[in-house]
């Protein structure tokens, strides 16, 4: 089993939800922080645990960013972090897996399950690390987790939809194992 470390500079959470029932908005955060424990020979034993900084959001878009920062979407002052724990991981064929935990957006925390994809490992060129990379992404109810701020539109739909549409790029340096 080898002890994985998130390298926050090459790893991040993207978001995309519908907006005016018509085109999807992106954002991303930046910062991402935490430990994989992973077994190569025995994917199944491996673990995460991860946290985001909710203040690393970032849609390129100032005034955007700022409500979503804001008690009507994310609450960052209160909610800082989003914490992510696995509890099970399925494997599906080679490199490819399902990995169940615990998602905590917003104080609330639900189960939830990532499609993952893994790649590596591999030697920097740079130096001696040694690199894994996890690809996972999954979709969830925004309003499962408290977020439920919206607005009526003329044709009967909602401003914002409840799904949300996640994606992770993590690269993850072993330092031990």
């Amino acid at each position: 089993m080898s002890k994985c470390i998130i390298d926050p500079d090459h790893s991040v959470a993207a978001f995309a939800i519908r907006h005016l029932t018509v085109a999807f908005v992106r954002g991303q955060f930046n910062k991402i922080t935490g430990t994989i424990y992973f077994d190569p020979k025995n994917p199944s034993e491996s673990s995460v645990d991860a946290e985001i900084d909710v203040k690393s959001l970032t849609t390129g878009i100032k005034k955007r960013d700022e409500h979503l920062l804001s008690p009507d979407f994310f609450d960052a002052e209160k909610y800082p972090k989003i914490v992510f724990k696995s509890r099970k991981i399925d494997v599906s064929g080679a490199n490819k897996g399902t990995v169940k935990g615990e998602l905590t957006i917003h104080g609330v925390t639900r189960e939830v399950a990532f499609d993952v994809e893994y790649f590596g490992p591999v030697k920097s060129p740079f130096g001696g690390e040694i690199t894994l990379g996890f690809t996972a992404a999954t979709k969830v109810n925004r309003e499962d987790f408290g977020i439920t701020w919206n607005q009526p539109m003329e044709n009967g739909g909602m401003m914002i939809a409840n799904e949300v549409q996640i994606t992770i790029d993590i690269e993850a340096d072993i330092v031990q194992g």
